[in-house]
């Protein structure tokens, strides 16, 4: 243990000495590594953005919250079939309500009614258009997963007189009240004034997935009196997440009671639910992380041929010198060592930079774009660095192996 300690500091030393002795070739073969750290330390932080965005989006939808929609969140084949099913009635949260309160023990804990449509929406020259409104019940505050930035929601008292009051999103308030507070200001929607209430927390999104920094939210009754309430309502429902499959049959049957279908008919209403959404956004997210890993790699690739392809340089220009070392005793382990310590080195040098790179990048993109997704983590840290060690071992690895193998005879007599 001792002798390979002292071989160890050894190798570093002779290592260090000729990185500094070929600075430049040393600065260049790096590079590579530098850029292949960048590229994939700056994939590895937009794939965890686009996963923080897309779990942001979702837990809009509520992890424990069923929806019963006319429509299923998929795609259909038989559109017509779907079309003509009856539109759903926001009284029908009262009644899910009811039964709720008759059967205590079910896993059906609180439904909400929700009616949306889009809007525009003015303050004074400021106006935002295709605005998702929603019109709904004081009880979404408690079945939803948003915070806010100030103000509050709208309580039941509100609700059921059909108060102005609205709560706006991030987004909203940044484009009508730049550089100021929103709440106790009013807006209008068509020929309605409105009171901000409350602003939702910056959210974030993805591809579009639902997100409350575009939205309006009012009282349904406030909703009613300036929109129609038509095809566009939903009932969603809160339930115990431990019990959700027994949660969803419960609910299916109450709702088939409630539309008064008979045992041969079919549903003519669906329940959704978050898992949906998500089954059908994995394959993209894999996709998406496959692929810039993929690209971003070859970059990382050519840094390791570089390193291959300086190291055996290296053993090239000091053939002799290992003939000598091997004559004088040196065995092949050490000489091994000490090549594959040079290479590792100039490796993790390139990598720790490119990590500093790859950081800056990522907080001046952020800075400069909030809306872009870059989350860059410890683990990513970690990770390049290990990566690059990685780099370094099998780069150098073969040239190592090949100086320590040479015959110290042919050695001495190369020029």
């Amino acid at each position: 243990m001792r002798r390979f300690f002292h071989e160890f500091t050894e190798s570093f030393r002779i290592a260090a000495a000729q990185i500094r002795a070929n600075k430049m070739r040393s600065l260049l073969t790096a590079l590579g590594v530098i850029i292949g750290i960048v590229s994939v330390t700056l994939m590895g932080t937009a794939i965890n953005g686009i996963d923080n965005s897309v779990e942001s989006s979702l837990s809009g939808f509520g992890d424990d919250v069923l929806y019963v929609t006319k429509w299923p969140w998929r795609d259909v084949d038989d559109w017509w079939d779907y079309r003509n099913r009856p539109r759903l009635r926001t009284e029908y949260a009262q009644r899910i309500n009811d039964w709720v309160a008759d059967h205590p023990d079910s896993p059906l804990k609180l439904a909400v009614p929700a009616a949306t449509t889009n809007s525009i929406v003015i303050r004074g020259d400021y106006r935002v258009t295709n605005i998702f409104t929603l019109g709904t019940g004081s009880g979404l505050a408690q079945i939803s997963r948003v915070d806010m930035k100030e103000g509050r929601f709208f309580n039941e008292l509100e609700s059921r007189a059909g108060r102005n009051v609205i709560i706006i999103g991030f987004d909203i308030a940044d484009a009508l009240f730049p550089g100021q507070s929103a709440i106790g200001q009013t807006v209008r929607i068509r020929d309605q004034q409105y009171t901000v209430i409350g602003v939702a927390a910056r959210q974030g999104s993805f591809l579009g997935i639902f997100s409350w920094d575009s939205m309006v939210i009012m009282p349904l009754n406030a909703f009613r009196r300036n929109f129609w309430v038509g095809n566009n309502v939903e009932i969603r429902v809160q339930v115990d997440g431990a019990r959700m499959d027994e949660a969803r049959d419960e609910l299916r049957g109450l709702m088939r009671r409630i539309r008064q279908l008979p045992p041969e008919r079919k549903d003519d209403f669906d329940i959704n639910e978050q898992k949906v959404i998500r089954e059908q956004l994995e394959p993209m997210q894999r996709g998406i992380a496959i692929a810039g890993l993929a690209i971003t790699g070859l970059a990382l690739f050519v840094g390791a041929i570089g390193i291959m392809n300086i190291t055996y340089v290296s053993v090239k220009e000091r053939t002799k010198e290992i003939g000598t070392r091997k004559a004088l005793g040196a065995r092949r382990s050490t000489i091994l060592l000490q090549f594959l310590i040079e290479a590792v080195s100039i490796s993790v040098a390139g990598g720790l930079v490119g990590l500093g790179v790859a950081w800056g990048m990522s907080k001046t993109i952020s800075l400069l774009m909030p809306a872009f997704p870059l989350v860059f983590s410890v683990t990513l840290l970690v990770a390049g660095f290990v990566l690059s060690l990685i780099v370094g071992v099998l780069s150098g690895f073969l040239p190592a192996l090949s100086a320590s193998k040479l015959d110290p005879v042919v050695a001495l007599r190369y020029e």
